[in-house]
């Protein structure tokens, strides 16, 4: 299921930034399931974030209901992050 939700998310943030080149969807599996990592330009984290997180509150309830039960969980960072 992952492939079609990077898809998702990739469409969804890319749609919100100013630097859609930018944006990287990764999922790495962890010992609480499977988690998505949205890197983003610094300047554009502000926008992914949104208000009080309410557009990533979105960008995660989307993806929760694409995902089903398992639901989706999904960490933005900024691309000048190292992992």
């Amino acid at each position: 299921m992952a492939a079609p939700l990077i898809e998702v998310i990739e469409h969804l943030v890319s749609g919100i930034v100013d630097s859609p080149d930018d944006v990287v969807v990764r999922a790495k599996q962890t010992r609480n399931g499977e988690l998505f990592e949205v890197r983003v330009n610094p300047d554009d984290l502000g926008k992914v974030i949104g208000r009080q997180g309410r557009t990533a509150t979105a960008i995660r309830k989307v993806a929760g209901a694409i995902a089903g039960s398992g639901g989706a969980r999904i960490d933005f960072v900024d691309v000048d992050r190292r992992s």
